[in-house]
């Protein structure tokens, strides 16, 4: 480590610049992966705040909730305790608040006001009836709130927002919830349903209880259904897998990148100091301390740059407008950093090699 430092401090200007390649691609990876985390998250948010553990569909929706239709009765069917089950409806639409030409793309959350899915209320109260609704927070940041009049789809008669939940989303998208009955209406119009528990709705969220642990029954006229746990949901939701292998795939393509700049960089700079391996080898220094020598360098510019890499995205963050999906999971970023190191250490490997065969001799100009 003491001769990988002395000339590092000699060469002040070539290992800055490869310091500073390495602070560029670091920083990178960084911010593709503060996206990838802030795309899932924006697809996941809102339904992972409910906690739940088992979600039942319909087993003709492949396993995608917007394809999903139960009947209200179906609840009934899902063997578990009341308070730990509810009945869910989701739709997408546009909000347009009074006097605005301006609309909102939203996502519809269907379920009644005491149900375990309904987020806690930060500001105002839950809705009462079928012309409430609450809203999260980041539409509430867009100009959207509580007395507020607003139009939603293309029903004639406007909904009232009278409560604030913490900030979510659904699909990148923000949260409004409101009761079934509204729902209902929103989703299927002025259609005639023959009772309230014939009436349609998405899914069923369960908590406490994973999908073998739920007994949903079956009668010859009932909706077939197909449970998953919560994280398969997510999975399946629509753009969420996509998104997230090809950041991650940019990611992985740039730990490749890092391993070629510092491998090549070291092996340049390893052939041009043959004759100074030759001198040192003559000297006495064994090669295995020549080898770490390289070694440590590599480490030294792959953590240089990752900490210098990790500040500067911190930093970014703190600039970037609300609106763009950035998370810092500071676990991932870790992770990513200490790859970033690993890789530019095996970079640096390819020079050993060239290190090991120096002939003391022909280094210095022998015979």
């Amino acid at each position: 480590m003491f001769l990988a430092w002395k000339e590092m401090r000699y060469a002040k200007l070539r290992y800055a610049l490869i310091i500073g390649i390495m602070i560029l691609v670091a920083y990178v990876v960084f911010m593709l992966s503060g996206l990838a985390s802030g795309l899932a998250n924006g697809h996941k948010k809102a339904i992972s705040d409910w906690g739940s553990s088992t979600i039942v569909l319909s087993a003709d929706s492949n396993k995608v909730a917007s394809a999903s239709v139960l009947k209200r009765a179906d609840l009934n069917r899902a063997k578990t305790a009341t308070t730990n089950k509810a009945a869910v409806g989701l739709f997408a639409t546009a909000a347009q608040k009074s006097g605005s030409k301006t609309k909102t793309n939203v996502a519809i959350f269907g379920a009644q006001k005491r149900s375990f899915v309904v987020p806690k209320i930060i500001k105002g109260r839950s809705y009462q009836n079928a012309h409430e609704i609450i809203i999260s927070k980041n539409l509430s940041d867009e100009g959207y709130h509580i007395g507020d009049q607003i139009k939603l789809a293309s029903m004639t008669h406007k909904f009232k927002i009278v409560g604030i939940t913490k900030a979510t989303t659904y699909s990148v998208e923000p949260v409004i919830y409101l009761n079934l009955d509204a729902f209902t209406t929103l989703k299927y119009g002025s259609q005639p349903f023959s009772s309230a528990s014939q009436k349609p709705i998405s899914l069923i969220a369960i908590k406490h209880k994973t999908p073998k642990q739920v007994t949903v029954t079956t009668g010859t006229s009932d909706t077939k259904v197909a449970k998953m746990s919560t994280a398969t949901l997510i999975q399946n939701l629509p753009g969420f897998s996509a998104e997230k292998i090809t950041l991650n795939t940019m990611i992985d393509f740039l730990f490749i990148v890092v391993a070629a700049i510092v491998g090549i960089f070291l092996y340049v700079m390893t052939l041009q100091k043959t004759v100074l391996f030759g001198v040192l080898k003559v000297q006495g220094v064994r090669t295995r301390y020549l080898v770490g020598t390289i070694v440590s360098q590599s480490f030294i510019v792959g953590a240089a740059g990752v900490i210098l890499a990790f500040i500067l995205g911190y930093l970014t963050s703190l600039i970037l407008p609300e609106a763009m999906p950035f998370t810092i999971d500071g676990m991932q970023w870790l992770s990513d950093g200490l790859i970033l190191i690993l890789v530019s250490i095996v970079g640096g490997l390819f020079s050993i090699r060239t290190v090991t065969k120096v002939d003391p001799i022909n280094a210095i100009g022998g015979e």
